[in-house]
């Protein structure tokens, strides 16, 4: 049994974004303000509705289905048509990062769409994106869909990726899922974000993580407690970097910070006993 938040709750998409690969990128970058009343709002369902799996005394493991859908804007690398040596390289960029989570991440399988509006426009809570999704979506709550895009203009224009929470899933089962910048795959041409770290912090949202950033310094924070406060995202990978007064560096190396693709090399303790919880609660996935 999994539970849904209701809509008035629902923290729908969290976009997160670089500049494009025609305007070099140097940072990522968040486009959505995800307040602190929102979260509270989001983690008070969460906290009366969480389902915890004690049934087993040995570590659960869920294998989960990474479905790519590749939007070009015509059958060249250049226009998008993602061959399938990055996708296979980017799955086995997942399960390195998430090793130690409980989950292993398979591909599920690839559509091929040649679409220039989806290609070029797609971008969060746009009708573009909605019609791009709605056609192509497959599977059940569980399967993570994944849109590579080339975000060149509209809303969408210079993002690096954006992402839907577990909680969002039931209000908006087709909008469920990620849509990446097609060149930010491993071996992909957008500099310093080009080994898969992307969509690993993409699907940290989608398994139910915030930003290390997120509410600053004295906000609610990402409601994990290992993960040191944090007042910005950081760029680059500024070791040492420390904006908060409380204990700890900024996790720089942490998945769902800001820095470059290089810098990333962890996931906390403390969120991998969030996202199985958010797994669990709205996604139905023992973990």
């Amino acid at each position: 049994m999994f539970f849904a938040i209701p809509a008035t709750l629902l923290l729908a998409v969290s976009s997160v974004f670089a500049t494009s690969p025609d305007l070099a990128p140097r940072a990522r970058y968040c486009g959505t303000n995800i307040t602190d009343e929102a979260l509270i709002a989001a983690e008070a369902h969460f906290a009366a509705n969480k389902v915890v799996h004690t049934e087993t005394l040995e570590p659960l493991v869920a294998t989960l289905k990474i479905f790519f859908h590749v939007v070009s804007k015509d059958s060249t690398l250049a226009g998008g048509n993602v061959p399938d040596s990055q996708l296979t390289a980017q799955v086995t960029a997942m399960n390195k990062a998430y090793a130690g989570t409980g989950i292993t991440w398979v591909l599920g399988g690839t559509t091929r769409t040649v679409n220039a509006a989806w290609f070029n426009t797609a971008g969060p809570d746009t009708s573009v994106q909605t019609a791009m999704k709605t056609a192509l979506r497959t599977g059940g709550v569980a399967d993570l869909n994944v849109y590579t895009v080339g975000f060149v203009s509209g809303a969408g224009a210079g993002l690096l990726g954006y992402s839907t929470f577990p909680s969002s899933y039931s209000g908006a089962p087709k909008d469920d899922g990620v849509v990446m910048l097609y060149s930010s795959v491993p071996g992909g041409t957008t500099a310093n974000f080009n080994l898969g770290g992307t969509l690993i912090h993409e699907a940290g949202h989608w398994v139910g993580l915030y930003h290390t950033f997120q509410g600053g310094c004295s906000g609610t924070g990402d409601m994990v407690s290992d993960t040191p406060a944090e007042a910005s995202p950081a760029s680059g990978c500024p070791t040492g970097r420390d904006t908060c007064s409380s204990t700890g560096v900024d996790p720089i190396h942490n998945y769902m910070d800001y820095t470059v693709d290089s810098c990333y090399t962890e996931f906390t303790a403390g969120q991998i006993t969030r996202l199985k919880g958010q797994m669990s609660t709205y996604r139905g996935v023992a973990l």
